[in-house]
């Protein structure tokens, strides 16, 4: 096996075959120590363990387990000459990777001179499904405590942003642009995890967004009953259904209104309220005026009769009337 030098370099093994060098990689998202089960037995098997971070979350559980972990820093020849003699050695990479030894390897190699030893890339830890959203809540405490601006904003200053960011998500949507898609998701996602945060500075209501994801994954699952419960649901009407019973029961709702926010936009609004009404089997007609404001409600009606969502078909109308707008525009332009 090799040993430290005096000066904490590496010194060379017997030159007869080139040995391994393992660059095991973890991820800070799973609790230290939760490696697999093939980077235990290579690191069981190593003639020698590195690890150029004195501080890194998993030396105190690699040592528990019984192996030694040398807090060296080779250079790529250093690392090569200590895998002479078929040596396996195990590097335990930091957070960021360790690009110079990486990049002096490939140099090595790439030189034709040394005979290289095998290089193998070990994952001893993979991220689950989600995982990522562990850094945004890592990230937007950081950004809550540091930026001089995160840190003064309110639940009722950054109401409107959740507006716009909603429109804007509906808006990648219905253009059916998948990147632009994606970043609004991610931006709407910010929304929900900034108000989070802000809420678990609140000195009498506190919660955090362990509770808004305990409390959304509870609803689910006391919804969805046919999922799982013992209730059954063969079609779309059924899974609604239930789900409108359970929110009934949940609420304790007096009226099919309840719940319905008035804020939202005229035509969105008209279409729920009939839908909750036709939902619950009430046939109430539709009020009578001469305002434009009943000719709306009339053809919000309508349109939710169809299976269609009137803000929706108002947009795609608006839409065309915009690109004629450009097309006149475009053709007065040319003619000037």
């Amino acid at each position: 096996m090799n040993t430290t030098s005096p000066e904490g370099g590496l010194e060379n093994g017997p030159a007869d075959t080139p040995g391994r060098v393992v660059l095991l990689t973890t991820s800070h998202r799973v609790a230290p120590g939760l490696l697999s089960w093939a980077a235990w037995q290579t690191l069981h098997g190593a003639d020698r363990v590195l690890c150029a971070d004195g501080a890194h979350p998993q030396l105190p559980y690699l040592r528990e387990a019984g192996i030694a972990v040398d807090e060296a820093v080779p250079s790529a020849e250093e690392l090569v000459d200590a895998c002479a003699g078929g040596r396996t050695v195990v590097v335990v990479a930091s957070g960021e990777g360790e690009p110079a030894l990486t990049d002096g390897l490939a140099r090595l190699a790439g030189s034709g001179r040394v005979r290289m030893p095998e290089l193998e890339l070990l994952p001893a830890s993979y991220d689950l499904p989600g995982a990522r959203l562990l850094d945004l809540v890592q990230v937007m405490d950081r950004i809550r405590a540091e930026c001089p601006w995160s840190s003064r904003q309110t639940h009722t200053g950054l109401a409107k942003y959740g507006i716009e960011e909603a429109y804007e998500l509906v808006e990648a949507i219905e253009a059916g642009d998948r990147e632009e898609l994606r970043e609004e998701l991610g931006d709407v996602l910010l929304q929900v995890v900034f108000h989070a945060r802000i809420a678990e500075e609140d000195p009498e209501t506190p919660f955090s967004i362990d509770d808004v994801a305990g409390g959304i994954v509870a609803k689910l699952i006391h919804r969805h009953p046919h999922v799982f419960g013992d209730e059954s649901a063969e079609t779309p009407e059924d899974v609604k259904e239930h789900w409108l019973r359970t929110k009934a029961e949940e609420k304790r709702r007096t009226s099919v209104t309840e719940g319905v926010p008035l804020g939202q936009p005229g035509l969105a609004l008209a279409a729920k309220l009939v839908s909750r009404a036709r939902t619950a089997g009430l046939d109430v007609p539709l009020p009578q005026g001469e305002d434009i404001g009943y000719e709306l409600l009339a053809l919000a009606a309508r349109a939710e009769a169809e299976g269609v969502d009137p803000e929706t078909a108002l947009r795609a109308a608006a839409r065309a009337y915009r690109d004629a707008i450009r097309a006149q525009e475009a053709r007065a332009a040319e003619g000037a």
